[in-house]
């Protein structure tokens, strides 16, 4: 079936492809945000999905929260931690469904820990963008394509001391936005490699005779090249995000417990600069600069200086409550300030865990009608097994 939609992370392609994309029946682009307003643009967006269930069932947050198979995504720092010896965990999204029915993201994720202080991991990210018609500039057709992108990586994470963790992510990113499709400017699939950098600190607590664990996180994720599907003069940056958050986890009895989650991301790209009608930058800067100028230069480029900084930082919050560690019920809250991109939306989730097997669902629901996030559910299975690993000797060991 054709699908015809004004997709945002095809905007600089229809340059490229000399192609024109029709409207869609909704004015939302991918990340339901307005393209009015000065909202931070990057290819390939959709490595800063989330992309299980858990996590986007407490309003995206994950940087501090508990490890599972899914860690590596959050904070890799955290991986080290994990009480299972070795697992897997699969998540599949249908994406945008409000607009059309064949996109979709599926994400396989493991992990193996060496011993009480090493862990590595894996995992594998497909985007598929579903069928699109191509056309030229005069609207004729060009045929049916099937763009897709897809990022692999390999985690290293290692304890530092009983309650200190950090890791590494080394990612390979592939993303063909124009199938075989190559136009007059020669276009072709982008490449790029990027690592991330995780923190983590978790410490228990007795509090009033009732455990207590508190955590703190940061993660820079898609530290990497800028990537193009034509020549090097018409790059882009990955979204390089920085993520901050604590955790906060206490029993409310033998048999309950609840956690509650703060995180705070900022993209590490440059702002788009205030420019006149003839191109020239009235306030900002230019927004084309090398990785590190681009890294370092995101926390002062906003054209209406440091309260803009502000306002491009989104916030999650999100509280995760568990019954004998069997039941689980998620709820959360994601807040990006409406110039920004506006994206604000409400998250519900459920999870289950029986000896080896567990299963989470999440479902998202934005306070507008007809957005283009609206209805998006999230489906992760997991499995975790433990080899008899010897916990009784120590870090320093």
């Amino acid at each position: 079936m054709i699908k015809r939609l004004n997709y945002a992370i095809l905007a600089f392609a229809i340059t490229l492809l000399n192609i024109t994309i029709a409207k869609a029946q909704t004015s939302g682009v991918l990340y339901g945000q307005d393209t009015s307003r000065r909202v931070i643009t990057t290819a390939v967006p959709f490595l800063n999905f989330a992309p299980d269930s858990r996590a986007s069932g407490m309003g995206d947050v994950g940087v501090a929260t508990s490890p599972d198979a899914n860690s590596a995504h959050w904070n890799n720092g955290k991986l080290a931690f994990i009480d299972q010896d070795y697992g897997f965990s699969a998540s599949y999204t249908p994406w945008l469904g409000k607009i059309v029915d064949d996109m979709s993201i599926s994400y396989l994720s493991g992990f193996y820990k060496i011993d009480r202080v090493q862990t590595i991991g894996t995992s594998l990210r497909y985007f598929d963008l579903g069928e699109i018609q191509l056309t030229n500039e005069q609207g004729i057709s060009l045929g049916l394509e099937n763009p897709r992108e897809l990022a692999f990586d390999m985690t290293y994470s290692r304890k530092l001391s009983e309650y200190i963790g950090v890791g590494v992510t080394g990612r390979y990113i592939w993303s063909n936005l124009s199938g075989s499709y190559s136009g007059n400017n020669g276009a072709k699939s982008g490449k790029s490699v990027a690592v991330d950098l995780g923190f983590y600190f978790d410490k228990k607590y007795i509090v009033g005779g009732k455990d207590t664990e508190v955590s703190f996180g940061a993660h820079i994720s898609n530290i990497g090249q800028k990537i193009t599907y034509s020549n090097e003069t018409n790059a882009d940056f990955i979204p390089t995000n920085l993520r901050l958050g604590s955790a906060y986890k206490t029993s409310l009895d033998p048999y309950n417990t609840i956690t509650f989650a703060l995180d705070f991301n900022k993209l590490l790209v440059p702002t788009p600069p205030l420019v006149d009608s003839n191109g020239n930058i009235v306030r900002g800067r230019d927004a084309n600069r090398n990785l590190l100028s681009g890294i370092f230069g995101s926390f002062s480029d906003a054209p209406d200086g440091f309260s803009e900084e502000l306002r491009e930082i989104t916030i999650s919050a999100g509280a995760e409550y568990w019954y004998r560690d069997v039941f689980a019920a998620r709820a959360g809250y994601f807040h990006e300030t409406a110039n920004k991109g506006g994206r604000k939306y409400i998250t519900v989730g459920l999870g289950f865990r029986y000896q080896k097997f567990g299963v989470d669902f999440s479902y998202l629901i934005p306070p507008e009608q007809n957005h283009p996030l609206a209805e998006t559910i999230r489906f992760s299975i997991l499995f975790n097994f433990d080899r008899g690993i010897d916990d009784s000797e120590s870090i320093s060991n």
